[in-house]
Order: structure tokens, then C-alpha cells, then sequence
């Protein structure tokens, strides 16, 4: 038998898998994606490490629900923040927020009670927000039409990979000094970076050559303001596609451990391990849904994995049998994809000169449509006495969301962002 292809012949087959990044966009690409790492991070460790954070701040059972829900409402004070890289640039908004966001994760580890934790962890999650915002939008404007999709998704797979450092790392939580204040202290690392990031992260060609600054909206109010004045039926749109698809599927992934422990007898450490195992596998529907995007057309892929992703948890939720490994892994797979699209729809849809406002808006609609489907979600349990049931009600709100974006949202997938959304 022929030896098998030897390594060097190997490896230009292997990068040809990756993106065709000039250097300066694998530059952007490695920068906004490390700051949406470290955002992952932050957030899985506060679900993970909740005990140990509830004990070692003396939290009584009975306020855990509104500390958890005081500090995802921080995501809703990004709006304040993300649209002013509409003004200043993107990069130099970029780096601020990464100072702010590991600044008050910094300070979440030294807080001495509730309050101050709970005051931290929302200014956190409002700079985090804001970063995931405006990483997204200097990516979009950097890379190439043709594969702007694929670029997306990979950025989405690689930063979600933040929860993989997490669970490691809350695995050492026993013998990491300090506990769980010792891992939130690793999230000051990203200081370490901002003085080289100052030298090498170049501003968006797109921005710069947009109007100087003295002739854009020089308030957040005004630019979100613009924005409905100029796309308002663009934003009104992706803005209900945003609040519609959390509405249900932020209920479904939110009860599936509850669900799998309580319908299915699961263990903890069965969850844990579907979580790390089968959710490695989830995440490829990032890169798969931005590279199926780019080739088959945003509309139809997006419309596509919103549908599968409600259908299968109608399935997930309804099963008694193991199949729900396999469901729950797929589920993710598309409700991933979904979200990769969509957030591909917001950093395409308006023009430069309020692209950040217009993606922020979209990470509200979002938080909000979430928070409210879970509200949703325990007063249909009311009615029908099991969350099971009434999570497989709020299906109706992705199916909706999924119509919606078929019939209103235009095709963009390899035109060029002033084509899709011109300046007024």
C-alpha cells in the first residue's frame, strides 16, 4: 500500500479550510474574537460557580432569582454604550469596553457582599455586551463579502469556546487560591492586552471613510434616533425576529438540565458531560450555518435552522427516551446556526454610520424577548401545570420568528455592505 499523505502535503489541504484573511483581517479576526472569549468565560463562571458564590457571600436562597435577573439586565445598559463606536470608532470603542468589562470582573472578585457582587457583575455585563456588539461589527466591515458568513460563524464557535476555559477551570475551584474569587480574577487578563492591542488593532476602513465625526449624531439618543428615521422598517423587523426567537428558545435552553434530571433521572454529572461533550459538537453550527449562508443564501439558511431548532425542541420536550441526547445536541447545533445568522442580518442590514446602534438594538430586543419568555414561560405553567408543556407553547414565538424572517428580511449573502445598505 501507498504511504499515507505525508504532513507537508497535508497541511495547505487543511488551511484551505480557513477563511482567504489577508493579514490584517486575521488580525481584526483574532482580536474581536478573543474579547468575545473572555465575555463567554464570565458568563458560564457565574452559572457555574453560583454555590460557591452564594455561600461565600451568605446570598439567603430567597434573593438569588433577582440577583441573577438584576445582573442579566445589565446586558440592556449596552445600548448606552454600543452605538457611541457609531461615533468615536470602532476601535478605539473596542478597547475601552474591554478595560470596563475587565475592570468590574475584576472587582466582582474582591466584592464583599451581595450588593456589591450584583452592582459589579450588571457594569460587567454592560461592557461585555457592548463588546460582543462592537466585535461583531468591525469584523463585518473588514472581511470580504464572500465569505463575511463564514467569518462570523467562526468568530461565534471559537468565542463560545470561553465556556470550555470555564468548566476547566471551575474544576480547580477546590484548589485555585481564593476560590471562585481567584476565577474572576483570571478575567483581568485581558488588561495585559490592551497596550499591544493600542499598536496593532487598526480602525475599520469603512468608518474611516465615513464622515469626520463632527457630522455624525454626537449622542446615543440621536444615533438610535437616525437609525429609525433612516431603516425603520429594517430595524423593526430584525428587531421582532430578535425578541421572537428568545422568547422561546431562551425558556428552552434555560430548563433543559431541570428537565433532564427531573423527567429523564439524570445525574448532575450526566448533564455535565452532555454539556461538555455533546455541546463541542453544538457549537460547529456556528461555522456550518456561516459557510451554508454564504453559499446558499442568509434568508433561506436562517429561515431554515430557526424552524429546526423550534421543531426539535417541540421533540426534545416531548420525548421520554434516550433519543433526547441526540435531540438536545442537534437542537443546539440549529438554535447556534440560527443566531449566527441572525447576527450576521444585524451587522448587514444598516448603514455604517449606525451599524453599531443598529446591532446593540438587536442584543437588547434579544435579552428583552428572553426575559420576558421566561415570565411567559411560568405563567403558562400556571395553566398548564408543567414547564414541559409550556415551553413547547413558546415554540409558536421562533415558528413566528422564522416566518417573519422569510417574508420581510433580503437576501445579502455575498454583496457588499454598501449595496445591501447605502448612506442616506
Amino acid at each position: 500500500m501507498p504511504d499515507s499523505e505525508p504532513p507537508r502535503a497535508r497541511f495547505p489541504r487543511i488551511a484551505r479550510q480557513l477563511p482567504p484573511f489577508t493579514p490584517r483581517q486575521w488580525r481584526v479576526f483574532w482580536i474581536s474574537t478573543t474579547a468575545g472569549f473572555f465575555e463567554n468565560y464570565d458568563t458560564a463562571l457565574l452559572s457555574l460557580a453560583l454555590k460557591q458564590i452564594q455561600h461565600g457571600l451568605g446570598i439567603v436562597e430567597a434573593h438569588l432569582g433577582a440577583m441573577l435577573s438584576a445582573i442579566r439586565l445589565g446586558y440592556l445598559a449596552s445600548l448606552a454604550i454600543s452605538p457611541l463606536a457609531d461615533v468615536f470608532g470602532r476601535r478605539r470603542l473596542l478597547l475601552y469596553t474591554i478595560v470596563g468589562y475587565t475592570v468590574f470582573t475584576g472587582l466582582s472578585a474582591l466584592a464583599p457582599h451581595q450588593q456589591s457582587f450584583t452592582a459589579s457583575q450588571f457594569l460587567a455585563r454592560a461592557f461585555s455586551g457592548a463588546e460582543a456588539t462592537v466585535s461583531l461589527v468591525i469584523l463585518v466591515e473588514e472581511v470580504d463579502a464572500a465569505v463575511r458568513g463564514w467569518a462570523v460563524g467562526l468568530q461565534g464557535a471559537f468565542s463560545i469556546s470561553g465556556y470550555g476555559l470555564a468548566a476547566m477551570v471551575f474544576a480547580l475551584i477546590g484548589v485555585f487560591p481564593f476560590g471562585w474569587r481567584g476565577l474572576y480574577a483570571l478575567a483581568l487578563l485581558p488588561l495585559g492586552l490592551i497596550i499591544p492591542l493600542r499598536r496593532i488593532l487598526p480602525e475599520s476602513k469603512r468608518f474611516e471613510r465615513e464622515p469626520e465625526a463632527g457630522a455624525r449624531p454626537e449622542s446615543v439618543m440621536q444615533l438610535l434616533g437616525a437609525l429609525f428615521e433612516t431603516s425603520p422598517g429594517r430595524l423593526m423587523t430584525v428587531l421582532a425576529v430578535a425578541f421572537l426567537n428568545a422568547a422561546g428558545m431562551s425558556a428552552a435552553g434555560f430548563f433543559v438540565p431541570k428537565y433532564l434530571q427531573e423527567a429523564h433521572q439524570w445525574s448532575p454529572g450526566q448533564v455535565s458531560s452532555l454539556y461538555v461533550f455533546g455541546g463541542a459538537i453544538g457549537i460547529f453550527g456556528n461555522i456550518v450555518a456561516g459557510r451554508a449562508s454564504d453559499r446558499f443564501g442568509r434568508r433561506t439558511m436562517g429561515t431554515f435552522f430557526m424552524l429546526s431548532a423550534a421543531a426539535l425542541a417541540l421533540w426534545l420536550y416531548g420525548t421520554r427516551s434516550n433519543a433526547v441526547i441526540s435531540l438536545w445536541v442537534v437542537w443546539l447545533f440549529c438554535d447556534q446556526a440560527a443566531t449566527t445568522i441572525l447576527n450576521i442580518y444585524a451587522g448587514e442590514l444598516f448603514p455604517t454610520s449606525y451599524r453599531a446602534a443598529a446591532a446593540s438594538a438587536r442584543l437588547v430586543a434579544g435579552t428583552v424577548g428572553g426575559a420576558l419568555g421566561l415570565l411567559l414561560e411560568a405563567l403558562l405553567y400556571g395553566f398548564a401545570g408543567s414547564h414541559w408543556v409550556a415551553i413547547r407553547y413558546l415554540m409558536l414565538f421562533p415558528f413566528a420568528a422564522s416566518t417573519v424572517m422569510y417574508a420581510l428580511f433580503p437576501e445579502t449573502s455575498g454583496c457588499e455592505l454598501e449595496q445591501i445598505a447605502p448612506e442616506a
